[in-house]
């Protein structure tokens, strides 16, 4: 017994100090995997995916991809150095690439490796729609989303120890097991994905007003996804993402914090 309450108090003080503050929300967060490890394998992998798919280039779409996302990091640039955080970008190596791809969908992986794939062009229909889209991924890279899923998993798995090590009787084992995988799913993990996705809905309205563009567009792209998705979608709490409608209300009632916040830095005129 006393083994084991050792090896709780040793899991609990790995978890308290492996926490990083994340300047854009403020708040503790896990950080057992740190960004020195975790972008030389992120930005491998983002490699390996390009040469395995047809990535376009020179075209006005790809052209236009690049021309917001670069925008949009000296936007974040411009907002970290004023909330003194001029080091915070150190290891980030912005690219963004357009795939040729009928998925809607765009994501970035840790270090701010970015895919767009035409797919989603149709629904942003212009350069507002894709700042909608692209800020959010920026986001997600800034907030460090990627590090804190990895550590997020690794809490989950260290839960199945505790559980199977601290339980004697193998039967009880087994329904702790079942109840446990479910149970963290649905009451852990899924929340904490769907945190993810609304921390980056709002950092990314910000950014995109602080760029130039237009929040009030923010509402309207998601608005036309929710049109394309014909209502039928699973029960939120079932989700990895907030539903369409809580997206929708959600940056509603963001558009005037990013424009106020925007004109901090003397943007008052929005693309």
């Amino acid at each position: 017994m006393k083994n084991k309450h050792i090896l709780v108090l040793s899991i609990l003080s790995f978890l308290i100090l492996a926490c990083a503050t994340n300047p854009f929300t403020g708040k503790k967060t896990m950080a057992f995997v740190p960004n020195s490890q975790l972008f030389p394998t992120a930005f491998a992998q983002y490699d390996a995916f390009l040469k395995e798919n047809k990535v376009i280039t020179g075209t006005e779409a790809a052209n236009m991809v690049n021309r917001v996302g670069q925008r949009l990091a000296v936007a974040a640039e411009r907002w970290l150095t004023a909330n003194g955080n001029i080091g915070y970008l150190e290891g980030y190596k912005w690219e963004y690439n357009l795939v040729n791809d009928s998925l809607v969908n765009a994501w970035c992986m840790p270090g701010g490796k970015i895919v767009v794939y035409t797919g989603i062009l149709p629904i942003t229909q212009n350069e507002t729609g894709l700042a909608v889209v692209l800020g959010h991924e920026i986001a997600h890279a800034l907030a460090n989303h990627g590090q804190q899923r990895m550590s997020a998993g690794m809490v989950q798995q260290l839960g199945a120890v505790v559980g199977n090590v601290a339980i004697n009787d193998e039967q009880s084992r087994q329904i702790f097991n079942q109840a446990y995988g479910v149970g963290s799913q649905v009451g852990g993990m899924l929340p904490f994905s769907r945190s993810h996705e609304t921390e980056a809905d709002h950092i990314g309205i910000i950014l995109m007003a602080i760029a130039g563009y237009n929040p009030e567009e923010a509402p309207e792209l998601w608005q036309r996804m929710k049109a394309r998705s014909g209502g039928q979608a699973p029960p939120e709490f079932l989700s990895t993402h907030p539903s369409n409608d809580t997206r929708i209300q959600n940056l509603t009632k963001w558009v005037q914090e990013a424009k106020t916040e925007a004109s901090k830095y003397g943007v008052t005129q929005f693309r």
